[in-house]
């Protein structure tokens, strides 16, 4: 386990609207799965649609430079869309699941879960980005729903940040939290989000299992994305608030 450096400051994280958040860790800036697209419906094949019911709250021409994209996946418009793909050329390295990089090129790198990469800092120091295992929907979903990947960015010297992405599976947090826990900021793509897939399963952590996921990851705040602007996200902000209230963990959850 990793320790949460006591007396440090609180990692910038700022939300954008579905899964889309900006972190700032070390000198760098990563953002997490870019989804811009205007409001409207969206084909995901097999005749299947998500309709997405609200703009992003920022262009991706008023994000400034960023160093890095954490693209959980590459295959559902919700979490990286036409705007998002444009957005990828610009950026000097996109870390993803390695089917993904394999589909995107250009700057994307593939990690396998518990693969690392160091990255540089501007200070002259490093950081390290480390893939995390990630289930989108119920035990054997991938064959449908694909290959997903989350994140934990360390530092000798800053707190640890988990990134879930589109996860569904408590084990998997448990196992993330025996290697890095307790973390310092969990960005938890939560929502309930279901669809006509699995009988309607979960595809990622509702409310409760959110909550649940915080405290098993000793997680100091809770930043949720991927819980508004879609309509396949079952639960929003009042049940996110409710289920953490009712955990205990209200103070721990920062909403923008």
């Amino acid at each position: 386990m990793t320790s949460t450096p006591a007396t440090q400051k609180q990692i910038p994280v700022q939300v954008f609207g579905g899964p889309t958040a900006l972190i700032e860790f070390g000198g760098l800036r990563f953002l997490t799965d870019p989804a811009f697209d205007a409001p409207g419906d969206y084909p995901i094949g097999g005749g299947r649609v998500l309709t997405k019911t609200a703009p992003a709250s920022a262009d991706p021409a008023d994000l400034g430079p960023l160093d890095v994209v954490l693209l959980s996946h590459d295959e559902h418009p919700d979490n990286l869309d036409h705007s998002g793909r444009a957005l990828l050329a610009g950026v000097p390295l996109v870390l993803t699941t390695r089917s993904g990089a394999g589909r995107l090129g250009g700057t994307a790198r593939g990690l396998a879960p518990w693969e690392s990469v160091d990255l540089p800092r501007p200070d002259g120091g490093s950081l390290t980005v480390t893939a995390t295992p990630a289930q989108h929907g119920p035990e054997g979903c991938e064959p449908v729903s694909g290959e997903v990947v989350g994140f934990v960015l360390t530092a000798a010297d800053l707190p640890a940040v988990y990134v879930s992405g589109d996860n569904a599976s408590l084990a998997l947090v448990e196992q993330i939290a025996e290697r890095f826990g307790p973390v310092d900021t969990a960005v938890l793509f939560a929502g309930a989000a279901r669809t006509g897939l699995f009988d309607g399963a979960l595809l990622t952590l509702d409310s409760a299992q959110a909550a649940e996921a915080a405290e098993i990851l000793g997680a100091r705040r809770v930043v949720p994305v991927h819980f508004d602007s879609w309509t396949h996200f079952s639960e929003g902000r009042e049940v996110l608030v409710a289920a953490f209230t009712a955990a205990g963990l209200r103070d721990r959850l920062q909403l923008g």
